[in-house]
């Protein structure tokens, strides 16, 4: 039994301690194991536990091929960096768009195409603490989020 929860994913698995010299009538033992979920070091989305990532799980650092293949980088960096400028000269709980970032860095003709780099920055800081990704106001979950968010300094 595998159940699901946002912090952990809880394994069950059943061992028999039957034998064949020693048949036993009871019924079979359980273990639990606590596996935590991992971040993508790309796009800062949540990695879902598999069963053929079972004898490896520690090894597992991003969630696809795709981000194994465009790892951060210099920009990516740059863009990380920027973020935590831009929200460190606002008041602490004020919020900023990523296209703000994203134009103040590309400029105001290039921005758009830049713009899930910027989301895939804020994922890695949210992820590493430093701030919270909202919409409408609430902290949402990153790795499902879609539409309009807004990026502020975490509030501790």
């Amino acid at each position: 039994n595998v159940v699901r929860s946002s912090h952990a994913i809880r394994i069950t698995v059943f061992l028999s301690l039957s034998s064949t010299r020693y048949p036993s009538t009871s019924s079979p033992k359980t273990q639990v194991a606590m596996i935590s979920n991992k971040i993508c070091q790309t796009c800062g989305r949540a990695i879902q536990w598999r069963k053929k990532w079972a004898n490896c799980w520690h090894e597992i650092r991003y969630c696809s091929l795709r981000c194994r293949r465009s790892k951060p980088n210099k920009l990516d960096r740059k863009i990380e960096k920027a973020i935590l400028e831009i929200l460190t000269h606002k008041e602490k709980s004020t919020t900023i768009c990523p296209g703000e970032v994203t134009q103040a860095i590309f400029g105001k003709e290039e921005w758009q195409k830049h713009m899930e780099r910027t989301r895939q920055a804020a994922r890695r800081l949210y992820a590493d603490g430093e701030i919270e990704i909202l919409q409408n106001g609430e902290v949402i979950d990153p790795s499902t989020f879609k539409g309009p968010i807004r990026l502020r300094k975490r509030i501790s």
